[in-house]
C-alpha cells in the first residue's frame, strides 16, 4: 500500500491536466497492479525468468508457428532450466532438468495434479485414470496395472501375433500411410486388450466405428457448434457410454466378467474403492482412456521404427539377423512366438528404447501447481501449470551424447536415473507400456524377417497431430524380400 500511496499523487496532477479515457486508465491499472504483485513476492520466491507474451494469447502463436523444438530450446538457451511463458490460455512454467522433473513427477507429485484441457476430459470421460490424485487413482491403478503386468500380457503373444499376421498381408506390394497403417494394428491391440478377445463382436464393431468418430474431434477445436467435428465427436462419445453400458450389463448377467481389462474392472465392480463405488460410468471412462492412451502413442513410435530402420540400412540387416535367429528356433520346434522369445531380442529392444527417446513423442507432460509451491528457489503460484520437457531431457548432449544421431548401442548401458522418460515418471507414469513394447517387438520380428519398405514421394520432416510424426503420414512401398530363407 506504501507504494500506492507515492503515485496516487503523481497520477491525480496528470489527471488534472489531461483527461484519460476510463479503458486505458482500466487497463493501465491492470498492468501495474500486476507488476505490484509480482513485486510482492519474496526475493527468495521469486517467478522463473521468462516472457509471458501478449495478454491473453501469451506466446501461443509462437509455439504453433515455429517448431515445437525450436521454442523450447530457444527459450532454455535464454532463460537455463526452469522458465515461465503463457500458452494454450494459460501460465506455465517449463522445466528442463532431470532432477527438477523428478520432484513434479515423482518426490513431489501430490503438489502437481495431473491436469488436459476440458474439452479432452469430456471426451475421454472425466472419470479416467488420468485426470485424478489420491485414493481413488491409486486403487484404480492397481486394477488397471494388474491387466499389463507382465505377468498379464504373456498370454497375449498369441493373440497379438495373430493381429499381426493378418495385418502384414495387405501391405504386400502396396503403398502404405505407414502412420494410419500402424494406428489400425495399434487400435485392434488396444481393442483386445481392453475387452479381451473372441467375445462380444457386434458390439465391438460399433465400439470400434463409435471411436473412430471420437477421435477425429480429438484434436480439433472444441467448438460445440452443428457440424463441427467437435459436435460429432461429442455425441459419438455419447453414443459410445451407452454402447459401453451395454456391454457391461451383458457380461454382468451372463455371469461372465470376460477378459481384457474390462473383465478386471467388472470383478472388482462390487468392491469398495477407499469408500468409492466403482461404477459403470467410472468402468466406461477408463476404458476409452486405456485405448486412446494405447492408441496414437504407439503408432507414432512404430512409424518412427520403420523410418529409422530405413534410413540406417546395416542396422535393419543386424535387426534382421537377430530376427532370423529366433525364427530358426520356431522353425525347428514347430511352434510361434511365446513370450520368452521376445525376451531374447536385445538389439531390436534397443532399437526401439532409441527410437522412443530421437522421437519423443510424449514430448512433456502437463501438471498444474495444487498450492503454492517452490521449485528450485522459485514460486510456481497455485494453479499455473508445469511441464517437465521430456524432449528436451532426451536430446540434452550431457546425458545422450551426439542426441542427433540415431544410436541404439547408446542404451547398451542403463542411461543415468530421470533422464530417460518415454512413458513419464512416477505414480502417473503409463502402465501399458510393457504391451507397446511387446506389440513392437512382435510386429518388428514379422515385417524385418519377411518384408522390406522404401520411402515413396521423398518429402523430409515432421508434422505434429499432435504427435511428431513424418511428413504425410511416411508413405511406403512394401514388398517382400528376396530372400526370405533363414
Amino acid at each position: 500500500m506504501q507504494l500506492f500511496s507515492l503515485i496516487s499523487p503523481f497520477f491525480a496532477t496528470f489527471h488534472s491536466q489531461f483527461v484519460i479515457p476510463l479503458p486505458i486508465l482500466l487497463f493501465c491499472s491492470f498492468f501495474l497492479v500486476l507488476l505490484l504483485l509480482q513485486w510482492h513476492h519474496p526475493r527468495h520466491k521469486r517467478l522463473p525468468p521468462g516472457s509471458m507474451g501478449w495478454p491473453y494469447i501469451g506466446e501461443t502463436l509462437k509455439l504453433y508457428t515455429e517448431n515445437p523444438n525450436s521454442f523450447f530450446a530457444n527459450r532454455e538457451k535464454r532463460y537455463g532450466d526452469i522458465f515461465k511463458t503463457h500458452i494454450l490460455g494459460c501460465p506455465c512454467v517449463m522445466i528442463s532438468s532431470p532432477e527438477a522433473a523428478r520432484i513434479v513427477l515423482v518426490s513431489r507429485a501430490h503438489l502437481f495434479k495431473p491436469t488436459y484441457p476440458p474439452s479432452k476430459e469430456k471426451m475421454i470421460g472425466p472419470e479416467a485414470i488420468f485426470f485424478h490424485q489420491g485414493a481413488y487413482h491409486s486403487r484404480l491403478k492397481k486394477l488397471i496395472q494388474a491387466s499389463f503386468l507382465p505377468s498379464a500380457i504373456r498370454g497375449s503373444v498369441s493373440e497379438v501375433e495373430h493381429i499381426v499376421l493378418r495385418l502384414l498381408p495387405t501391405w504386400k506390394n502396396c503403398t502404405i500411410n505407414t502412420l494410419q497403417s500402424m494406428k489400425k494394428y495399434a487400435f485392434d491391440v488396444a481393442m483386445m486388450s481392453a475387452f479381451g478377445n473372441k467375445q462380444d463382436l457386434e458390439i465391438l464393431e460399433g465400439i470400434k466405428s463409435l471411436y473412430q468418430c471420437l477421435e477425429k474431434g480429438y484434436n480439433s477445436m472444441p467448438l460445440d457448434l452443428p457440424g463441427t467435428p467437435f459436435r460429432k465427436a461429442m455425441k459419438a462419445r455419447k453414443l459410445l457410454n451407452e454402447t459401453l453400458r451395454r456391454l457391461i450389463e451383458k457380461r454382468r448377467e451372463s455371469g461372465r466378467h470376460g477378459g481384457g481389462l474390462l473383465g478386471v474392472l467388472l470383478g472388482a465392480k462390487e468392491q469398495k474403492l477407499n469408500d468409492i463405488q466403482l461404477t459403470d460410468s467410472q468402468i466406461a471412462d477408463n476404458l476409452i482412456g486405456v485405448i486412446f492412451a494405447a492408441h496414437d502413442t504407439t503408432a507414432s513410435v512404430l512409424t518412427w521404427v520403420l523410418k529409422y530402420l530405413h534410413d540406417n540400412g546395416n542396422l535393419l540387416e543386424a535387426v534382421t539377423r537377430e530376427q532370423e535367429g529366433i525364427q530358426r528356433k520356431l522353425v525347428e520346434e514347430n511352434r510361434r512366438l511365446t513370450w520368452e522369445d521376445t525376451r531374447r531380442m536385445p538389439l531390436t529392444g534397443r532399437v526401439i528404447q532409441e527410437t522412443l527417446r530421437s522421437a519423443s513423442i510424449l514430448s512433456f507432460t502437463f501438471r498444474e501447481a495444487v498450492e503454492d509451491v517452490e521449485l528450485e528457489g522459485y514460486l510456481i503460484p497455485k494453479g499455473w501449470k508445469v511441464l517437465p520437457l521430456f524432449r528436451t531431457i532426451h536430446h540434452s548432449a550431457e546425458f545422450f551424447p551426439r542426441p542427433e544421431k540415431f544410436d541404439p548401442s547408446r542404451f547398451e548401458v542403463p542411461p543415468r536415473p530421470n533422464t530417460y522418460m518415454p512413458f513419464g515418471n512416477g505414480v502417473h507414469a503409463c502402465p501399458g507400456s510393457e504391451l507397446a513394447k511387446l506389440e513392437m517387438l512382435i510386429l518388428l520380428h514379422h515385417l524385418t524377417t519377411s518384408y522390406r519398405w522404401q520411402a515413396v514421394g521423398g518429402e523430409e520432416g515432421i508434422q505434429y497431430g499432435p504427435f511428431p510424426v513424418p511428413k504425410q503420414g511416411l508413405p511406403l512401398k512394401v514388398t517382400l524380400r528376396k530372400n526370405t530363407e533363414p
